[in-house]
This record gives structure tokens, sequence and C-alpha cells, in this order.
């Protein structure tokens, strides 16, 4: 029923999972590569257990897109699935009746509930006992050593402590080498089995091309995605360029769209048109993943190197799963390295700002907002966010949240949070170390990733494509530096205060219409593949901004055209350079 396909049979060892779990009451950890079909052993062990008249099942899943792709696979199965997660709080209540009056089969949260206090008390207490299977999908987040380690997932080792320990469980991802898997044996208890499959995926043609910058690389898939029959995705490091990508592909008579987790509610309709080969390429960020399943995706090309084996690997797997062949490329570029490396740098807080944050909090009788810290310290919000997080998970935590807001306790920090920090960025670092080599290579990739992943190593080979040439349309080139040199991306003004208002001008919350600035417009972002080098030239190497800038920032405010027009140029100088604004700003006055 869940395949559509009433001839279907099962794949290799799936029979036998849902038999270990059913009849056996074991414990299993499933590694099995993308699009093997492990929903459908959770799901079917499901529908088995809850005919025997046993309880229903928890699915602990990471991404609330992954959820509704989940919740769809489980009806077509017949088997009744529930959620609770922070996007459907006004249904919380009807949900929490149905699993606790058992009307629903498999309840799906994310890992961020087993922190909610009423969530414990008022669902996990009262089906604790009768909870037939725990299912932990995409395991390796569990993992410290996992490509994809989430903090909220170390609280299950906890939950597993406290549920009976005849509870059936089943942990699944599809990537996973020794370190991770040994990892999953210690948090997931004793008399876990592990059932691993093939790691090769015979119908990839894999190859990896080095184009600097980014004009070559827009050229290059411009000049190669009309000659590749079907469609795909291509994968970019960032948001902005997910967004640039499909605009220059459009521009150049390739339908595609962007898709990232600012895609909010669009998400399913732009899934949904892939599958339907609408389009022939979504331009994403890792935010289309997990769960996203299309057997005759004809190819994944990368924009940048992702940061990890792992991760490539899960990626490039969704293509050719159910074709002869498909094309996994690779095009490594120069803004690469800096891009994982502010990801690796910002993975975690660092101790200056630990130290400022639980200082404010000591200092504080009754506990700070987030909008109260944002006074106190100098760090972001986001930052801000994500350390008290991360203290907040360790046992005992540092800090509690009370309401909005959060409360030092008298617990320590333990060194085991530095040490874990420490060792995980010096992991991060290996792990792009590997795919640099990867990068490097004239072939064997496959192999590489096999050996990259514990597998068992042997000779691959490739299926019978030709390989996708290196070089680059001059014309298209020529286009494609033109198309990253526009400039006039638009800046929306400020219609609030800053958090926490400003005290000492009496003001908070809306800024009021009579002194809302009007909406401006900005060159470039930093170190963008138009103007960026430039910006970074003159403010680093040269000290001064170029006459370029200035030129290209008149010709911006010549096609704008505000009305009405500005009568004057305000900088605001920086502290550690304070005549370069100055001097721009001055420069381009004499300009307009």
């Amino acid at each position: 029923a869940g395949t559509a396909n009433p001839d279907a049979t099962f794949r290799e060892g799936q029979e036998e999972a849902i038999r270990h779990l059913v009849e056996g009451n074991g414990r299993l950890l499933v590694v099995e590569k993308t699009g093997w079909g492990k929903s459908s052993v959770y799901f079917i062990a499901t529908r088995l257990l809850r005919d025997q008249g046993m309880g229903p099942a928890l699915l602990i899943s990471p991404l609330l897109s992954l959820m509704r792709n989940q919740i769809e696979a489980a009806e077509r199965m017949g088997v009744l699935a529930a959620t609770i997660h922070s996007d459907n709080t006004e249904h919380w209540d009807d949900v929490e009746a149905q699993v606790t009056n058992g009307e629903v089969d498999v309840l799906l949260i994310s890992p961020e509930r087993l922190a909610d206090a009423r969530f414990q008390e008022e669902v996990l207490g009262p089906i604790g006992a009768t909870i037939s299977l725990l299912v932990i999908d995409e395991a390796h987040c569990i993992s410290d050593w996992g490509h994809d380690f989430r903090p909220h997932y170390r609280l299950i080792e906890g939950i597993i402590a406290g549920l009976p320990s005849n509870l059936r469980l089943l942990a699944t991802t599809a990537t996973a080498n020794n370190r991770v898997m040994d990892d999953l044996r210690d948090i997931l208890g004793t008399g876990l089995t592990t059932q691993r499959g093939e790691l090769a995926r015979p119908s990839l043609f894999l190859q990896t091309i080095r184009l600097p910058s980014q004009a070559e690389r827009l050229a290059w898939l411009a000049g190669v995605l009309p000659a590749i029959e079907g469609s795909g995705i291509i994968y970019t490091l960032t948001i902005r360029d997910a967004h640039k990508v499909a605009e220059w592909l459009n521009e150049q008579g390739i339908h595609a769209a962007a898709y990232t987790g600012q895609s909010g509610d669009a998400r399913p309709a732009l899934e949904q048109a892939l599958l339907n080969n609408e389009y022939k390429a979504l331009v994403a960020t890792t935010s289309l993943g997990m769960g996203f399943d299309k057997p005759d995706l004809a190819f994944v090309i990368h924009y940048q190197m992702p940061g990890s084996v792992v991760a490539y690997y899960q990626q490039v797997g969704r293509a050719g799963r159910a074709l002869s062949a498909a094309y996994g490329v690779l095009l490594s570029g120069s803004e690469e390295t800096n891009i994982n490396n502010f990801f690796i740098e910002s993975a975690f807080p660092t101790r200056r700002e630990v130290e400022a944050l639980l200082a404010a909090l000591e200092a504080s009788d009754d506990g700070l907002s987030i909008p109260a810290l944002l006074a106190e310290v100098n760090i972001t919000k986001g930052r801000i966010e994500k350390a008290l997080q991360l203290l907040s998970l360790e046992s005992p935590a540092p800090v509690v949240k009370d309401g909005s807001r959060w409360v030092r306790t008298a617990a320590a920090l333990p060194q085991a949070f530095w040490e874990r920090t420490e060792r995980l960025t010096s992991l991060r670092r290996e792990e792009q170390a590997q795919m640099r080599d990867y990068v490097a290579l004239e072939s064997r990739h496959m192999e590489f990733l096999i050996a990259a992943l514990d597998g068992e190593p042997r000779q691959f080979t490739p299926p019978p494509l030709p390989a996708l040439p290196s070089a680059v349309d001059r014309g298209l080139l020529d286009a494609a530096h033109q198309f990253l040199r526009r400039t006039g991306f638009p800046l929306a003004a400020r219609k609030q205060w800053p958090g926490g208002g400003l005290p000492y001008m009496d003001v908070q919350g809306n800024i009021p219409q009579a002194l809302r600035a009007e909406d401006g417009k900005f060159l470039c972002y930093w170190g963008d593949a138009g103007w960026g080098d430039d910006v970074r030239k003159g403010k680093y190497k040269d000290g001064r901004f170029s006459d370029a800038l200035v030129d290209e920032m008149g010709r911006l405010y010549g096609e704008w055209a505000p009305d009405p027009a500005p009568t004057w140029v305000t900088c605001i100088p920086s502290l550690r350079h304070p005549d370069l604004v100055p001097d721009f700003a001055e420069r381009l006055a004499e300009r307009l």
C-alpha cells in the first residue's frame, strides 16, 4: 500500500528488520542508503504492533519538512499519524487527547519537544509505559561525531533511560561511519543489533570540476544543464547563492527556483513541482534534504564543496535511485573554504561569549530576557540564543529558561563542555580536509566515499555516461560577469526600535510613521562575487575604497533616482578605520 504498487516486494533487509522488531522485541540500528525504504520498516512494524493491540509508536524526527513527508507515507500504509511541533500549537490539546485515548498509531515529535515540561508531563508521562516502539529517525544527529549533530538529540539518552528496558527501539540513518555507529551503540543501550547495507551507488557517475570564480560556475551551469536529460537539484552553501543561481538560470531560459529554509509554506509546492519535472532544477540549501524522495532525479550538482564527506554522500545520493545512470557533480570554488570556516567557527559560542552571558545572568536576581541580554552584552541575538540553548542542555545546566527569562543556576559549567566543543571543531576541520582530497580526485570517486564511510572496499564501475565538460563558454562567462556586477539591492527601513528600545530616549516598540526612514538600496553584499573583492581590498589592503566603487555607487544612485532626492551624504565612521568611510562619502558627494 505504501508504494501504490500491489506487486511491490520488500527490498533486501526490510523484512528481516520488521521481524526483528515485531517478533524479536529487539533494538535495532539500521544504516541503509537514502531511498532504501527505512520509513516502510517502521510504519509496517507500527501497523503490525497496533494490530496486536499494543500502544502507539513514538517517532523522533529532526525537521518539520521531514515530518510532513513521513505523515503522508504513514497514511499510505494505513497508519494514523499525528504530530506535535512549534507550528501547530493550536492543535496540541486535540493531538494530546487523541494520543492518550489511543486514537493515534504513531506520534511524531521533534527532539526539542523532549525538553518541554508540558509534553513530558501531559503526553510522555501518560503513554510512556504503553509505547510499543520508539523510532529515532536520522539517528546520526544523536552522535557528537555525526556530521549533523543536533544538541537536543542528546535528550534522547535520558528519555530511553526512563522508558521500560524491554522497549522496542529502531534507530535509522543513511550516513554513519564506524565512529558514529560506536557512539550510537553506547547511547542507545545494550542489546542493540546493527544492520548495515551496501554503500555503493552503482547508478551514480561522480565527477569533480574546479572552477574558482562564481562567474565560471554560473556559465558552466548555463552551458551544461540543457544537455542533461531530466531534472535535478543544485546545492549551494548559502541562501543568497541559492537565489542568485536560480535567478541566473531563469535569465538563461532554464526553469529553476530557489529552495531554502526561508521558503516557508512554499516548500511543499516547490517539492511537488520538481517531482512533476516542472523545473529543470531546484537550487537548494541543505533544507532540501532529509525525506525528499524523487527516484528519477537525473543529477545532483554542488555549486560549492560541502563541509564533509558524509553530508556530500547523503546529498548526492538523492540522484539516480530509480535510474540506470545519473550525474553527481561537485563544482569547487574559491569562496567555499571561507564559508565552511564560518560554519565551523560559529557552531559553538566562544569562552568570552559564555563568560559574558553567565556574568550578566548572575548579576540579575530574576533573570533576563533576550532583549534585556542584548542591552547587557555585545553579542548578536542569534549568538545569544544559540549559546543559551547549548548551555541549557548540559546536565546539570548552568542556565534554565523560566517563561521568557533566562536564569543562572548554581551549577558550574563543566569542563567537558569545552572539551566537546574543541573536539567537534577539530573534527569539522578534518572533515573539510577530507573533502578537499575528494575535490582533487580525477577518478575513483565512489571508492573514496565508501572508504571514508568505513564501507567494504571494492572495485566500482561507474555507469556509462560521458564526463561533463569542464570548459566554459566565453560568451556565457562574460554574461555571468555582468550578472554578478549588477547592483542595487533593496534595503528595507526599520519599522521597530531595537529590541528593548532606546531607554535613554524613552522609545520602544514601533517607530512612528513620521520618524521612519525611506527604503533604500545598497551596492553589494560583503564578500559577494560582484564587487566584494573590491570592497575587501579597499578596506584591508589599500585603506581607501577605489574610484570604481564611487563611480558604481553614483551610477546606482542615478538609476534609482529617489524622489525626493537626498541633499547630503551622511556617514558613520568606523572606530578602527576612522578615515575610510568619510573619505568614500566625501568623494561620492562630489560625484553626485
